[in-house]
């Protein structure tokens, strides 16, 4: 398989380990491979950030 198949992969990869739960240092790919950014996209996409909740004063 080519590189391009291998990002695919990686990212949903990523959505998965997202939707499972999972942490994201759950990540397999070590910090200087550029999988380890596709695979955070995915794990990213998968969870959105939102919105903090308001701080209700006392």
């Amino acid at each position: 398989m080519g590189f391009r198949a291998d990002v695919v992969r990686t990212v949903e990869a990523g959505r998965a380990a997202a939707r499972d739960g999972q942490p994201v240092t759950a990540c397999p790919h070590p910090r200087e491979s550029i999988l380890r950014v596709a695979w955070v996209r995915g794990y990213a996409a998968a969870r959105p950030i939102t919105a903090p909740s308001p701080v209700q004063s006392a």
